[in-house]
């Protein structure tokens, strides 16, 4: 009966420490795909809630094992796996809300980027550029003639918004795949012929020739 509890226990254990890793991996790898994309990714809500917990878990497991006396080797083990996953979990939200700052009119007029932000992500947006706009406003644009006072078109005979920085979606970037995706054509002209990417190699491409295979998890970026 004592084997049989202590084997369930260990199980429960190695159960919830694959979980930890997992999270831990998928967070890495959500952070280092946002940093190299040139655009604002789908928020990775279910993975941010699920690290917040484990972070806040492992927080209440070091105070007391801390309280226990335990070896402080255990507890330093512990305080470093915590730490990792909030250094992943804050860089992987500043890098998202480095790119709002940067690119907040051209998300905030796009449906599909919009929707990509979390509530949060959203309001913040929506500060920005009320604070951004009433900055401009009070600055330079009262100041200047009527046909010149938009903050994001250079006249009103402009026909786009051509004052909004946008993405460059043409930027090279590294990945691999995770396994064989077949020839991909990676040169929409149709001049260049198309390329087998192998699992596991590294290759540099221009991302809006696999941003639907990113979007979908079968290609990752380094």
């Amino acid at each position: 009966m004592d084997s049989g509890a202590w084997d369930g226990s260990a199980a429960a254990d190695d159960h919830e420490s694959l979980s930890s890793t997992n999270d831990a991996e998928l967070l890495k790898r959500a952070w280092r795909t946002e940093k190299a994309a040139p655009e604002i990714l789908q928020f990775e809500a279910g993975l941010v809630q699920r690290s917040r917990e484990q972070i806040q878990l492992v927080e209440g497991n070091v105070e007391d094992l801390v309280a226990s006396g335990s070896d402080p080797l255990i507890v330093s083990l512990n305080q470093m796996d915590m730490d990792r996953t909030l250094y992943l979990l804050r860089s992987y939200l500043r890098t998202r809300l480095q790119k709002i700052e940067k690119y907040m009119f051209h998300i905030h007029k796009n449906t599909e980027l919009w929707n990509r932000l979390s509530e949060q992500e959203q309001k913040f947006a929506q500060r920005c550029i009320e604070d951004l706009e009433d900055h401009f406003d009070k600055s330079v644009l009262s100041k200047l003639p009527d046909r010149y006072k938009s903050s994001v078109k250079q006249s009103v005979i402009s026909e786009e918004d051509d004052m909004v920085p946008e993405p460059q979606l043409d930027t090279y970037v590294i990945c691999r795949t995770k396994g064989s995706l077949g020839a991909l054509q990676l040169d929409n002209s149709g001049v260049e012929d198309p390329v087998d990417l192998d699992p596991g190699d590294l290759y540099a491409v221009r991302y809006k020739s696999i941003k639907p295979l990113v979007y979908s998890g079968q290609i990752e970026l380094v």
